[in-house]
């Protein structure tokens, strides 16, 4: 018997009982479904979090302190004209011109200075750091325009060049230039939200207008382009003016909230990284270990978060392979029944030549089939199930999924059906004839 006339009995022994074959089916169909549509969710977890992790900045650091004391105004670090970050820094100054106290122990510098930031922004010293921008972050800021106030849930205080490491960008008006940073200009540009909930509407006409900042005024020169929210925080409610301005009315002169740092590139974050730390620990006279800041590293972020979510994924699929495998079973125990119900015909096949072969063939060929549709049928439930967007979350198909959940339904109706296959031929065609 060759292949083709296998064939033709699996698939009318498939046939024989459609209604069996599609139940039979179904188990496969649902497990192949549940592996990629779960698979997709991992997938979609994972891509959703990359993306909020990698629109704040896939090549920025930012250096925090260990400690949140606030300093004075006209404490060390204090701002000046110019302050060498508008177009991308100036030279490091040298490690005495930073402000250092006593703990008894060891002398240290215990928070970030606009010195710190500044002494960055060195081609020998870091190569590949890129821009680096000073941060102040002003609490408690009600904005007041026109009869309307908003809290403003993130006031920042930084330089032109925070804008490019955040990727921020502007949607009416014009950005932040060094002359505002150098002239101590009471500029500001508002996000959407602030904007919005001031001017009403899309809030881009209070561009141009004065808004009142904890009583103090500030000119309104640009809205910045939407960002979205990004779980409980909205991006979008921020305001960000001038570092210079700000410690002239809203903020002491003194220690930095933090400073944000761009690696050259996204494969020199590392390294930056560690160009960053070695000048700050040199400065602040601590080591590695009793640092007093943080360097938080998106890449490292990265990394933990792809490893989390790969075993988040990895545990999905596992649980819908269960579901798998419990119709494998499905599929032995239905040839079994189907081997049990066609004991003569085997026998009558047998007994007028059928070789062992073409037996077993026939058989493991049904389990495949049943195995091989349910398969392309959860495969096309699934890659359609998976195109759905749930709220904000959208479901992403991984390719590797679809070949493997229908790799392992084939797999499945091999494994499932070659006892059945085995049993069927095993039998003696006399004992096979006498069955009733």
């Amino acid at each position: 018997m060759n292949l083709r006339e296998t064939l033709m009995f699996a698939v009318r022994g498939v046939l024989a009982n459609k209604l069996r074959s599609v139940l039979t089916m179904s188990g496969i169909f649902i497990g192949v479904a549940a592996v990629i549509i779960l698979i997709s969710a991992g997938t979609g977890a994972n891509k959703q979090i990359t993306d909020n992790i990698t629109a704040l900045g896939a090549n920025t650091l930012t250096v925090t302190p260990n400690s949140t004391t606030g300093g004075t105004r006209g404490g060390s670090g204090a701002a000046r004209a110019g302050g060498g970050f508008g177009g991308g820094g100036a030279a490091a100054r040298s490690n005495n011109s930073t402000s250092s106290v006593n703990n008894g122990t060891q002398i240290r510098q215990p928070q970030l200075t606009l010195d710190d930031a500044e002494a960055l922004v060195d081609p020998v010293l870091a190569p590949d750091v890129g821009l680096v921008a000073p941060v102040v972050a002003v609490s408690s800021v009600t904005a007041t325009y026109n009869g309307a106030t908003h809290a403003v849930q993130t006031f920042t205080g930084t330089s032109p060049s925070y804008l490019t490491i955040n990727t921020n960008t502007v949607q009416a008006g014009t950005t932040l230039s060094d002359s505002d940073y150098s002239g101590h200009r009471r500029v500001a540009l508002l996000g959407p939200t602030v904007a919005a909930d001031l001017a009403g509407g899309d809030g881009l006409s209070i561009v141009g207008q004065t808004v009142q900042f904890n009583g103090v005024s500030y000119e309104v020169v640009g809205v910045l382009t939407a960002k979205g929210s990004q779980g409980p925080q909205d991006r979008d409610d921020l305001v960000i003016a001038p570092l210079t301005a700000v410690q002239d009315t809203l903020a002491s002169y003194g220690t930095l909230s933090s400073i944000a740092a761009e690696a050259s590139t996204a494969q020199q974050v590392n390294q930056a990284q560690a160009e960053v730390s070695q000048i700050l620990v040199s400065r602040h006279h601590v080591t590695a270990a009793t640092a007093d800041f943080t360097i938080n590293n998106p890449s490292s972020i990265l990394d933990t978060v792809n490893t989390v979510t790969g075993i988040f994924t990895l545990l999905l699929g596992g649980v819908a392979g269960i579901s798998l495998f419990v119709g494998g079973i499905g599929v032995m125990n239905i040839m079994l029944v189907t081997v049990t119900e066609r004991t003569r015909e085997i026998g009558i096949r047998k007994a007028i030549g059928a070789q062992r072969g073409a037996i077993v063939g026939q058989f493991l060929l049904e389990a495949v089939l049943l195995s091989l549709l349910g398969g392309i049928l959860g495969v096309v439930v699934g890659v359609a199930v998976s195109q759905l967007k749930i709220g904000t979350f959208q479901l992403v198909v991984a390719p590797y999924s679809i070949v493997l959940a229908f790799a392992v339904s084939v797999a499945i109706g091999l494994f499932f059906g070659w006892y059945p296959a085995n049993r069927a031929a095993s039998l003696r065609p006399i004992d096979a004839l006498r069955y009733e």
